[in-house]
C-alpha cells in the first residue's frame, strides 16, 4: 500500500480529523467539492482538477471549507493529486493562527492605493461612472422589503469595498497613464476610500417592484429595464457603488433579487461569494437563528496596501525585462496597438456569439487538462493560438514564426504573501498581462484535425503559461503601480486581442438563490461611448445545463480595427481548432508530461517525449 492509498483509507475509512478536529476532512472536503462542481458525488481518490474543476472554483472551496473548519489555499485544491491528499494536509481554521489572515489588517478603512485594474480603468477613454456587472437570482417566496433591507446592509456592512467612495468619480483612481501617479494614495485624498460600516444605508438603494401578476416570460424583460435604470443610479464619487432591485410576486411564487454593482467593487468571483452570503443568510433567517455572515479574512484595502508595496519590491523590478521581452513587435496582425485612442468605442453591433455542444464540451474541459496535467485556460489558448496562426493573411510577414500575443485576464487572487486568505474577500481584483506563444510553424492542417500537432502545441502554451511568475500579476504593477517601469511598459503598447475565460456558471438550476434565467452572469455593463481596450476581445464560459456542458464565446471588437467578416473568421478557426483539440483527447498516448511536471532542472520537452516513448516500448 502506497502514502496515499494509506492516507485515504484512514481519511475516507476511519473518519480521522487528520489533526484538524472535523470528524471526516476527506468526506467534508468531497461533498464541498461535489457541491461546487455541481456533481452528485466525489471520491476521495479523484483530484480536483480532473473532475473539471478550475481555478475560480477552487476560490470557491476554499471560502466553502472554512465554515466547516478546514483551511486548505486555492493553490493546494487546484495541485493536490486527489482529494484525499488535500485534506491530508488540511489545516484547522483558528489553530496556530491557521486562517487568521493579516494579524493587524491595514487600512480596511479610510483611503488606499488604486489597484492596478483601477488605474488601467482610469486610462479608457469614455464614461466609466456606470461601468457595472449585475447578478439577479431566485428570491424564496415571501421574501420581503425588510428582508431585503437586512440582507443588503449585512452585505455592505460585511464586504468594505461595496462601500466604496472615489471622490472624483469612477475615473479618477489617483494614477497616471505611466504609472507616476499610482505608488501610493493621493496626497489630496481624491483616490478611492471605503468609509466604516454603517455608513450607507442599504434601504436607499433598493427599488421594490410589485409584479404579483408577472409570469415566468416576462421576469427577464421586467429585471431588466429595472436593471438599467439602476445602473443609471450608480455614483461613485458619492460612495453609492451598489444598488438593488426587489420583485416580488406574492407569498407563493419565487420573486427576484437584481444586485447592480459597479465594477471597481466587484468582479466575477465576488458574485460567487455575494450568491453564497445570500443563501446562508437566508438559511440562518429560516433555522431561528440570528444572520450573521461569516467575517472577511483579508479586506480590500489590506490587499491594495500589499500590492503597492509589492510593485516596487526587488522581485517584482527583477520581472522587468520579461514583460519587455514579451511586448517585443510581433508579426501583423494582432502585433500591437500603441495608442489606446486609435479604437472605436464598443458596440452592440460588433459582437458575434458562438456555443460548442456538450459532446465537444465535455472532453474539451474535463479530458484536455488531464492530458498535460493543466487547467481549462490552457487548452483554450491552445486554440486560439492555433487559430489565430491559420487566420493570418498570407503576405503579413511572418518574421517571428508562429509568435501569437495575447492579453490574458486573470482572478488576481493570487498568494503573492503569507497570511493573506482573499477567499472571502469581494472586490475587482482581476489582472491584465501579456503572454507571447511561440509556437514555431506547426502543421496546421494536422492540428485541425486534432492530430499529435494539437497535443504539442498543447505542451507548449501550458509551460508558456506555467513560466509565468505568479499567473502574470507582476505586469500590472510595474505597468500601473511603479513610477520607475510604468511609461517604459505603457510606451510598449498592448496586444491586439484580449481574453477571458469566466470560469462555469449552473444553469436550470430553480432552487432558492441561483441565477435566475433570461440574465447574463456577471457580464460588463458600459454606457456607450467607452474605449475598447483591445482591438478584438473574447470573452468565454461554461454553462452546466440540464442538457450537458456548453462553452459560449462572445466576441466584440472595434470597427476601425476589423472587418466583421475577419473577426467571425477567427471565431469560427478557434472553435475548429477546439473541435480538434477535443477528438485529440481520444487518441492512445495523447500530450503527455511537460518539463514544469518533474523536478529535473535542464529536462526539456525532447527528452520527456524521448523518455516515454522508451518507456512505451518497454512496457
Amino acid at each position: 500500500m502506497t502514502d496515499l492509498d494509506r492516507s485515504t483509507t484512514i481519511l475516507a475509512g476511519n473518519g480521522g480529523d487528520g489533526g484538524t478536529g472535523v470528524p471526516d476532512p476527506a468526506g467534508t472536503l468531497c461533498a464541498l467539492i461535489a457541491d461546487v462542481l455541481g456533481l452528485a458525488a466525489v471520491d476521495p481518490g479523484q483530484s480536483f482538477t480532473g473532475l473539471g474543476g478550475d481555478s475560480i472554483q477552487a476560490i470557491q472551496v476554499v471560502s466553502r471549507a472554512r465554515p466547516a473548519g478546514l483551511l486548505v489555499t486555492t493553490r493546494e485544491v487546484l495541485r493536490s493529486e486527489t482529494v484525499a491528499a488535500l485534506a491530508a494536509g488540511a489545516r484547522a481554521v483558528g489553530r496556530s493562527g491557521a486562517g487568521a489572515g493579516p494579524a493587524r489588517p491595514a487600512r480596511r478603512f479610510g483611503p488606499f492605493a488604486p489597484t492596478p485594474i483601477m488605474a488601467w480603468l482610469g486610462e479608457l477613454g469614455g464614461p466609466v461612472d456606470t461601468y457595472n456587472q449585475s447578478l439577479v437570482l431566485r428570491t424564496p417566496a415571501g421574501f420581503g422589503a425588510e428582508d431585503a433591507v437586512r440582507v443588503v446592509q449585512a452585505l455592505l456592512d460585511t464586504h468594505d469595498i461595496l462601500r466604496l467612495r472615489v471622490p472624483g468619480g469612477a475615473g479618477a483612481t489617483g494614477a497616471g497613464a505611466d504609472g507616476s501617479g499610482a505608488d501610493g494614495p493621493d496626497a489630496d485624498g481624491a483616490g478611492p476610500l471605503v468609509p466604516p460600516p454603517g455608513s450607507v444605508d442599504a434601504r436607499a438603494l433598493i427599488e421594490h417592484v410589485e409584479a404579483g401578476d408577472a409570469g415566468d416570460d416576462e421576469l427577464p424583460g421586467l429585471v431588466t429595464e429595472r436593471i438599467r435604470a439602476a445602473r443609471r443610479l450608480l455614483a461613485p464619487a458619492e460612495g453609492i457603488v451598489l444598488r438593488a432591485v426587489r420583485v416580488d410576486r406574492g407569498p407563493a411564487r419565487q420573486g427576484r433579487l437584481a444586485l447592480v454593482v459597479h465594477h471597481m467593487a466587484v468582479d466575477g468571483v465576488s458574485w460567487r461569494i455575494l450568491q453564497d452570503d445570500l443563501r446562508s443568510w437566508w438559511e440562518a433567517l429560516t433555522a431561528g437563528r440570528e444572520p450573521e455572515l461569516a467575517p472577511v479574512p483579508t479586506p480590500f484595502a489590506h490587499w491594495a496596501g500589499l500590492l503597492r508595496a509589492d510593485a516596487t519590491s526587488g522581485r517584482r523590478m527583477a520581472e522587468a525585462g520579461r514583460w519587455t521581452d514579451t511586448l517585443r513587435p510581433a508579426p501583423e496582425p494582432l502585433g500591437g496597438v500603441c495608442a489606446l485612442d486609435r479604437l472605436d468605442a464598443e458596440s452592440a453591433v460588433n459582437r458575434h456569439t458562438l456555443t460548442l455542444p456538450p459532446d465537444v464540451t465535455g472532453p474539451l474541459l474535463t479530458l484536455a487538462p488531464g492530458l498535460v496535467n493543466g487547467t481549462v485556460n490552457d487548452v483554450l489558448l491552445t486554440g486560439l493560438a492555433l487559430a489565430v496562426l491559420a487566420w493570418r493573411r498570407p503576405g503579413t510577414g511572418d518574421g517571428d514564426g508562429g509568435s501569437v500575443l495575447v492579453d490574458i485576464e486573470g482572478h488576481g487572487r493570487e498568494e503573492i504573501t503569507e497570511g493573506v486568505d482573499l477567499s472571502r474577500t469581494v472586490g475587482w481584483f482581476t489582472t491584465v498581462y501579456p503572454v507571447r506563444f511561440d509556437l514555431g510553424l506547426p502543421d496546421l492542417a494536422d492540428a485541425r484535425a486534432g492530430g499529435p500537432t494539437a497535443g504539442a502545441a498543447l505542451r507548449q502554451v501550458k509551460e508558456a503559461l506555467r513560466a509565468i511568475p505568479d499567473h502574470g500579476i507582476g505586469h500590472g504593477l510595474l505597468r500601473h503601480g511603479n513610477s520607475r517601469t510604468g511609461s517604459g511598459l505603457a510606451a510598449l503598447g498592448i496586444p491586439e486581442i484580449g481574453f477571458n475565460y469566466l470560469g462555469r456558471f449552473p444553469m436550470g438550476d430553480t432552487a432558492d438563490w441561483a441565477a435566475a434565467p433570461g440574465h447574463d452572469f456577471a457580464l460588463d455593463d458600459a454606457d456607450e461611448g467607452l474605449a475598447m481596450a483591445h482591438a478584438v476581445e473574447v470573452n468565454a464560459a461554461a454553462h452546466e445545463g440540464p442538457g450537458g456542458l456548453t462553452l459560449s464565446a462572445t466576441w466584440t471588437w472595434a470597427g476601425n480595427a476589423y472587418p466583421a467578416d475577419r473577426v467571425r473568421a477567427l471565431a469560427d478557426e478557434w472553435f475548429a481548432m477546439l473541435r480538434a483539440l477535443a477528438r485529440h483527447t481520444a487518441l492512445p498516448g495523447a500530450a503527455g508530461l511537460t518539463p514544469s511536471d518533474v523536478s529535473l532542472s535542464g529536462l526539456s520537452q525532447a527528452d520527456l517525449d524521448a523518455f516515454e516513448s522508451q518507456l512505451g516500448d518497454v512496457l
